[in-house]
């Protein structure tokens, strides 16, 4: 196998790695280097951190194993490869009447990386996290092959949202769900406050919703945005426009406050008071910001941060201190989302609980460390937690108060890797493994 030193980043872009990568085109490969030279297994390195990075350490890359290896069309089941793209499954069995149970916020993201984050999806007040639809997966444990089905309770808990570390997922079997068509029906509507916005999350009965949140309003307008609401359908699909590209790093100006505001006030009101419908391709909806590729520069050669937190139903008043906070800061970008989750989770670090997810996105400025642990600081205060695959800045001491369970899963990872070889960045730094 051949290893290749390389530079590479989170999404995020400011955290980065230097390492040895191999990328197996084949299973009997991947067995090989499971064996031979063990070492975490990342995909698309679409979560924003240091989940997806070893520095001065070794990982193999699993992109080019993405293949299907067995479809029931009466069932819905899907057998793929860890290295499959949630898009690409979505694309290919939409028309045949069905998706993915739970996709994130990007097409890009991997099977593998979908189960190592227990990743969540705009239908999780419906249908729960993606690792709750998982029926087995192959895991490779220094190479040796293992299938692992809930009914393996603790491995399969400390598998799903355990970000790699019980071994590097091979394959697994999951459940689709039936879809009514390729193209999707999205109802807009403007809420011009937070609770009134809260109070329609809470209120609606839509497979999918979601909420564009201004994060610089302040006053009355705190919390207004925009809700959409969605179901798949059967139709022409509209024409796709011409993906775009950001060819280099914005300058610093670009996300100016008074820009932003400007842009987010435009934004807001370019939805009429009555609201509207429009049919999308499925993909514009569920990974709006794919056909803009690599749209990370818009936030220059510093890179950006997400704060993605989840504070339960009843830290209303949490949420709104929140909004208050990062709209006086003056750093917010337009990149801003709230949405209602459910109960469901799959793992014993799984991010999903019941209660509202905040998520905006900060340039990596002076101010922005501050104000990320200040945040992060109430989210733990709340009863709350943030978001592995989101997160590059927080400290052990609070994501211990967040993940009750993490010393169960720590016991389980330790045993499958006692010699740590599938640490990465973002375990070390926040000493998942150790000190617990």
């Amino acid at each position: 196998m051949v290893w290749k030193t390389s530079h590479y980043s989170g999404w995020g872009r400011v955290h980065k790695a230097e390492g040895r990568l191999a990328r197996p085109e084949r299973a009997r490969h991947l067995t090989q280097l499971s064996k031979e030279t063990p070492a975490p297994a990342i995909g698309m390195c679409r979560s924003y951190g240091d989940a997806c990075l070893n520095d001065n350490g070794d990982a193999i890359l699993m992109t080019r194993l993405d293949r299907i290896l067995g479809f029931d069309p009466d069932t819905g089941v899907l057998e793929v490869e860890a290295g499959a793209q949630i898009g690409e499954i979505a694309k290919l069995f939409a028309p045949k009447g069905w998706l993915p149970a739970v996709m994130p916020g990007t097409g890009f993201a991997t099977v593998g990386g979908c189960i190592a984050n227990d990743v969540h999806g705009k239908n999780h007040h419906q249908v729960g996290s993606f690792g709750q639809h998982v029926l087995s997966l192959t895991l490779l444990q220094n190479g040796s092959s293992k299938t692992v089905t809930p009914k393996n309770k603790g491995l399969f808990m400390a598998t799903v949202g355990g970000l790699g570390q019980t071994g590097v997922i091979q394959s697994a079997k999951i459940q689709l769900l039936p879809c009514n068509g390729d193209v999707i029906t999205v109802t807009e509507r403007r809420m011009d406050d937070l609770e009134s916005f809260l109070e329609a999350l809470d209120g609606s009965r839509s497979t999918y919703s979601v909420g564009w949140i201004d994060a610089t309003a302040r006053g009355k307008s705190l919390g207004r945005g925009i809700l959409e609401e969605a179901e798949t359908a059967y139709g022409l699909v509209p024409t796709k426009p011409k993906a775009r590209s950001v060819p280099f790093d914005a300058p610093g100006f670009a996300l100016a406050a008074p820009i932003v505001r400007a842009f987010n006030g435009a934004y807001f009101r370019r939805i009429p008071d009555s609201g509207q419908t429009r049919v999308k391709p499925i993909g514009d909806f569920f990974f709006p910001l794919d056909k803009i590729n690599n749209w990370n520069k818009l936030y220059g050669k510093r890179g950006f941060h997400q704060f993605q937190c989840v504070l339960p139903e009843n830290q209303r008043d949490t949420l709104r201190s929140m909004l208050e906070k990062i709209a006086n800061s003056g750093l917010a970008s337009p990149l801003a989302v709230l949405k209602r989750m459910g109960p469901g989770h799959a793992g014993y670090l799984s991010f999903p609980m019941e209660g509202y997810t905040l998520a905006v996105d900060f340039p990596n400025k002076g101010r922005a460390g501050a104000l990320l642990a200040e945040l992060e600081e109430m989210t733990a205060k709340a009863g709350g937690r943030i978001y592995f695959a989101k997160d590059a800045t927080a400290k052990p001491e609070t994501v211990r108060r967040m993940y009750p369970e993490l010393k169960k899963w720590a016991a389980i990872a330790d045993k499958a890797d006692p010699d740590g070889h599938l640490e990465t960045d973002l375990t070390r730094r926040l000493m998942l493994r150790t000190g617990t």
